[in-house]
């Protein structure tokens, strides 16, 4: 049965808006953000580097974010007498927002979404049921912010963990509707031009090898690609090309859930400790081009054993040319190996 998922969109007190993704008849909505907030911070600067076609956001509002606060003052937890947030309703299940310090705005926006209301959780708890919520909440705004003018590109993501540099410890994601195409989909979608069929190619080679796959099922298959930039990078596709996240069936957004949370499971088994990690989903561009894109999900950490991290030094940094410590195949047994 497709569960159904109850949106309620509201405005917190500067006029941001905030979106509840339900999953349950009766819940109150009705709370108002009685804070008093200073003015929304003004658009960051988007500028042009002619020498490598490429756009930088001057964003200075950040530099003024919260940075891991106590837990009694996080801004994600649900408002209570004592203390009152982000999100003024005393519970919820999945929230989204528009984010007080964004990268960038007008065109584009950056959104914050919040997976659960318990500030000790992780992606890695949620039930598939939930992640099953966290899906329509991504297509539903995949597929809104893909009709703001000015919006190129939308990228759901979760960062996790203080090594790759969160701020929060709540767990959340966000969601950045691009005013441009990022360099890394413009070198997908020219690497698509010459071989239309790539993506999937690449997955039918993967599952063909099988040296590299992890896990798959019905609808989804989570390998560790063959040039992997990571120490531990998995990719997850889904088994038909689609654009985006808003394009998924009820089936296969019910598969994605289990699949996505064993592959989470294993990578914090690797270490014995909580992995940290980026998770993003590649999703087609919103204008020219769009056949060529293919929705999938890639999920790398900067740790590389126990105890050392993977620093993005000159090559990398510099020169954008990765040099991985983990041999793919290794990983990927390694992975295999951190099943139940």
């Amino acid at each position: 049965m497709v569960p159904v998922v109850r949106k309620t969109v509201g405005r917190l007190a500067d006029g941001r808006e905030i979106i509840y993704f339900d999953e349950r008849d009766g819940a109150d909505r009705t709370a108002v953000d009685r804070r008093e907030l200073p003015p929304r911070a003004a658009p960051a600067e988007l500028r042009y580097d002619a020498s490598t076609d490429e756009w930088v956001a001057v964003a200075t509002a950040r530099q003024g974010r919260i940075f891991l606060p106590p837990t009694h003052e996080c801004p994600l937890c649900p408002a209570t007498a004592e203390w009152a947030g982000e999100i003024p309703a005393a519970d919820y299940d999945v929230v989204v927002f528009e984010n007080r310090f964004p990268s960038f705005q007008d065109p584009g926006r950056c959104e914050v979404v919040c997976f659960t209301s318990e500030h000790g959780a992780s992606f890695a708890s949620l039930t598939p049921e939930r992640v099953r919520t966290v899906v329509d909440a991504w297509a539903d705004r995949t597929a809104e912010l893909s009709t703001l003018d000015g919006v190129a590109q939308v990228f759901p993501f979760e960062n996790r963990g203080v090594e790759i540099g969160v701020t929060l410890h709540h767990p959340h994601g966000q969601i950045y509707a691009y005013p441009y195409v990022t360099p890394r989909t413009r070198q997908m979608l020219a690497a698509a031009r010459r071989h239309p069929t790539l993506f999937a190619d690449l997955l039918a080679a993967e599952r063909a090898a099988s040296v590299r796959v992890i896990a798959a099922n019905e609808y989804w298959t989570a390998f560790v690609p063959e040039a992997a930039r990571w120490p531990y990078e998995v990719h997850l596709y889904p088994h038909r090309q689609l654009p985006d996240l808003a394009a998924l069936s009820d089936a296969e957004r019910d598969a994605f859930g289990p699949l996505y949370l064993d592959i989470l499971a294993r990578c914090d088994r690797l270490f014995d400790a909580p992995l940290p990690y980026i998770s993003g989903w590649y999703q087609a561009p919103v204008g020219p081009e769009r056949e060529l894109g293919y929705l999938h999900l890639r999920l790398f950490t900067i740790r590389r054993t126990a105890d050392k991290l993977k620093y993005l030094a000159g090559s990398e940094s510099a020169m954008g040319a990765f040099i991985n410590d983990v041999r793919p195949e290794d990983a990927a047994d390694r992975l295999r190996g951190a099943g139940h």
